[in-house]
């Protein structure tokens, strides 16, 4: 008899535990492991500088004399925009394709004396660079939610110049101006850091160099007080160097192209 009632009770306690067992929900899975791989866009900040310069040629109209000289001229500004750009990643390799278009503030007043010219000749020139822009391939190596990656590519940018220069050769005094607009092509190189603070949302610090060339313009037609021309042929051309350093600082967003994985349904 007791038994009976015994091993009745050890069945009712064994149905009860693996009924409770059958209902308890399994643990939810690991969360799926960090990437980089997904289409991105943000902004950036920094600032830029030179090093520029202007190579005049040409004649001395005055003594019939060949000159060359190069004046420095190096703009330095602020420089802010924003960026869209692809990454993938598999194991720790992150390649991608990277652009990005700044305005910016560079300007450069510069003053040069100019012995090769018509003598106490005094030569102005201000530069600016209104806009720039890249198209980059990126390679990086990942540390999880840390990536150092090298970058470089294409660089454009929009440049205006203004030079004006006034001389005094007895008994008139010479002036000219001039101004140019030129959009030149280059190329940029560089690398930078990136730390994801979340799953989507990143911060970066960047470093690139870029060279733009040299853009040809004559330079100088010369007028007397009265409008008379004196010279066409002072200063045949000039040529304009550009080359820039920026440092720069921002954050992008990553899309999530792959939908989150289904939650676990115990059975």
């Amino acid at each position: 008899m007791y038994k009976k009632l015994f091993l009745a009770s050890a069945g009712a306690l064994a149905l009860t535990g693996s009924a409770a067992l059958a209902a308890e929900p399994l643990p939810p899975p690991p969360p799926p492991p960090f990437t980089w791989t997904g289409p991105y866009l943000g902004l950036q900040i920094g600032g830029a500088w030179g090093p520029g310069a202007f190579d005049l040629i040409g004649i001395n109209p005055a003594n019939r004399r060949f000159f060359f000289f190069t004046a420095s001229n190096t703009p330095s500004g602020v420089l802010g925009g924003a960026h869209i750009g692809y990454q993938y990643q598999f194991d720790q390799i992150v390649v991608g394709v990277e652009g990005s278009v700044d305005g910016t503030s560079l300007r450069a007043n510069s003053q040069f004396f100019a012995p090769g010219f018509i003598r106490n000749d005094i030569l102005n020139a201000h530069a600016t660079l209104d806009v720039e822009g890249s198209v980059r391939a990126k390679l990086g190596l990942a540390w999880d939610r840390a990536l150092l990656y090298g970058t470089g590519g294409v660089a454009f940018g929009g440049f205006s110049s203004n030079l004006f220069v006034n001389g005094i050769t007895a008994p008139v005094a010479l002036v000219g101006n001039r101004f140019f607009s030129n959009d030149r092509v280059g190329w940029t190189a560089g690398g930078g850091v990136q730390y994801a603070v979340t799953d989507n949302w990143w911060v970066f610090a960047e470093y690139r160099y870029s060279s733009f060339g040299g853009f040809n313009n004559p330079l100088f037609n010369f007028f007397a007080p009265g409008g008379a021309a004196l010279a066409t042929a002072f200063v045949d051309n000039s040529v304009h160097r550009i080359r820039e350093n920026q440092v720069q600082a921002g954050f992008s967003y990553r899309f999530n192209l792959l939908p989150p994985p289904p939650p676990v349904v115990a059975k």
